[in-house]
């Protein structure tokens, strides 16, 4: 791979200059998208970065055309001094790489770096303002999946609309992800949006350990109960601790989990937006799994469990899915079992001594 400082610039330097960090899944569909309109680097592993050097990116779903950017269109690297010179870095690592991606790069920023955490969980933007200084942090969210079903091909498998802290800072970037073909909404109540990820996020290690696609396993009135039980140890912790979610879809989150008991029909009446995702999408957790990597599940359900017990509550549905996730990491991707509904929510469910 040959380093950034080598590569001909691909774009006029009069385009924002973007460094994705962590090119996964997200990170190349963000990267992707946003090449038509800025100057972007990926910054990732060898392995998946060679990929893109071969191959491009090519971005599918999401009720867009399917779009290839060729391979030489966008820089690659795989070391922190890709960050010098970015108007802005968006950091897409896993939670418990942020911490130690911060100090990595925090040598190499300029000072008028903007950085922006499109992570999953509630306190990477802190981590990073912590670890960066005096550096602008924002904190943003992505509502879809995105899933690498090829190489170098990405496929974004459910809708809605990118979100981020409203502050001046982030005017280029609005811009130019709009030109890219991405909704944004700006918005003043960040914590509360990240708050709300976090419950749609407790499906993720469900949808893991049902085996199925996500529209098929939220089909399913037992797998939705695990789901509700999650979400009802959540919303306890979050009234405990003072935050009151921000409502992201027709839905009031505080209504969430009784909607989810409902029977399959009623359901699908009252809430069939949320089963409006193609076939091909499942969550992260599945796919770190199917991967043999480490998942997130200790920023997931793990920040519930913490966020409880901080607040003298239990959460037990959630600690016993961290215990499952666990044994699947520790088994590998060849011993994944797979649950049906009516079994996880019997385990979940049982009382533990």
């Amino acid at each position: 791979m040959t380093p950034p400082e080598h590569r001909t610039e691909p774009h006029p330097r009069t385009r924002p200059r973007v460094v994705v960090y962590g090119a996964g899944s997200i990170g190349c569909h963000l990267g992707g998208s946003l090449a038509a309109t800025a100057d972007v680097t990926l910054v990732g592993r060898e392995d998946a970065m060679r990929v893109i050097d071969t191959e491009g990116v090519t971005l599918t779903g999401g009720g867009r055309p399917a779009r290839h950017t060729p391979a030489g269109a966008l820089r690659t690297a795989t070391g922190p001094e890709a960050v010098a010179g970015a108007d802005y870095v968006l950091v897409t690592v896993k939670s418990a790489d942020t911490a130690g991606v911060a100090r990595r790069m925090a040598a190499h920023l300029d000072p008028g770096t903007v950085v922006v955490s499109f992570q999953n969980g509630l306190r990477n933007a802190a981590v990073l303002t912590t670890a960066l200084g005096g550096h602008a942090v924002l904190a943003g969210m992505v509502p879809y999946n995105v899933l690498r079903d090829g190489p170098g091909a990405f496929h974004q498998g459910s809708g809605g609309a990118l979100m981020l802290d409203d502050r001046p800072q982030a005017a280029d970037l609005v811009t130019a992800l709009r030109a890219g073909g991405l909704p944004v909404q700006p918005r003043t109540d960040m914590r509360e949006v990240q708050h709300a990820k976090l419950l749609m996020n407790l499906n993720n290690a469900i949808n893991a350990l049902s085996g199925l696609p996500l529209r098929d396993q939220l089909g399913e009135r037992s797998y939705r109960a695990c789901l509700a039980l999650c979400q009802g140890e959540a919303l306890a912790a979050f009234r405990a601790a003072g935050v009151r979610p921000a409502r992201l879809g027709t839905i009031p989150a505080a209504w969430t989990p009784a909607v989810l008991r409902l029977p399959d029909a009623l359901f699908r009446r009252l809430a069939g937006a949320s089963l409006r995702i193609d076939a091909q999408a499942r969550s992260s957790t599945w796919e770190d799994l199917r991967r043999g990597r480490p998942t997130e599940i200790d920023d997931l359900q793990g920040a519930v469990v913490a966020l409880a017990a901080r607040h003298g509550l239990p959460a037990p549905a959630n600690s016993r899915l961290i215990t499952l996730i666990r044994l699947m990491e520790a088994a590998g991707p060849e011993q994944a079992r797979s649950w049906r509904g009516p079994d996880l929510l019997a385990e979940i469910a049982a009382p533990r001594r």
